[in-house]
């Protein structure tokens, strides 16, 4: 009994993982206000009862897939800064973060249409502003661990000002990025722009 119970629940969890992984590349390829639950059931090979035997709705599905690759993504970053020990290299950290959030523009793509969802949501909104949370304070974190190591500029007042910054500056590269689809300009511009918001100096524009 305990062994079937196990089989049922390692299937139910490969089912829901299929039916996120089918919706990700639908929601990226038509938005999600275009996408119909048989749409997505055709992608990952099932039946409606598979898709309702894990969501109520697409509403539902959305917010499971945008929490489970917001979270990834929020752990990529904070890896991506916890490398250095604890003197921080912004040159080699902004490389490593700007590889985990620019490549992906279908993610891009979801983010966004989740942003439009949210602001006439406030629920939905609150997800939305509890990820921006995570990844924000994932950097200040780094940063302040670095405290005493590597100076930040004064402008920005503390290590929370600065992760508030980063935020900003990935937002608006981002919102270029979703329109010429340049994805190397578009890490170009903002390695460019954290490395002048994090050191002194910042650089020349090549």
């Amino acid at each position: 009994m305990e062994e079937t119970a196990k089989r049922v629940t390692r299937r139910r969890v490969r089912t829901r993982a299929r039916l996120l992984d089918a919706a990700f590349t639908v929601f990226a390829a038509k938005g999600f206000g275009r996408v119909s639950i048989e749409e997505v059931c055709e992608a990952a090979g099932f039946s409606r009862g598979a898709f309702y035997s894990n969501f109520a709705t697409l509403d539902e599905l959305f917010f499971a897939l945008y929490r489970e690759r917001a979270d990834l993504i929020a752990e990529q970053v904070s890896d991506a800064l916890g490398l250095d020990g604890p003197d921080l290299d912004v040159p080699a950290s902004v490389d490593r973060v700007t590889e985990v959030l620019l490549l992906d523009v279908d993610w891009l793509l979801v983010k966004t249409d989740f942003l439009v969802h949210a602001a006439r949501d406030p629920a939905v909104a609150q997800a939305l502003l509890d990820h921006r949370a995570r990844l924000r304070q994932a950097i200040a974190d780094r940063l302040s661990r670095a405290k005493g190591h590597t100076e930040l500029p004064a402008v920005l007042g503390d290590v929370d000002g600065a992760a508030h910054a980063v935020v900003a500056a990935y937002d608006g590269v981002t919102t270029q990025l979703l329109l010429d689809r340049d994805v190397d300009a578009a890490r170009g511009w903002l390695k460019q722009l954290l490395t002048a918001l994090l050191t002194d100096g910042g650089g020349t524009p090549g």
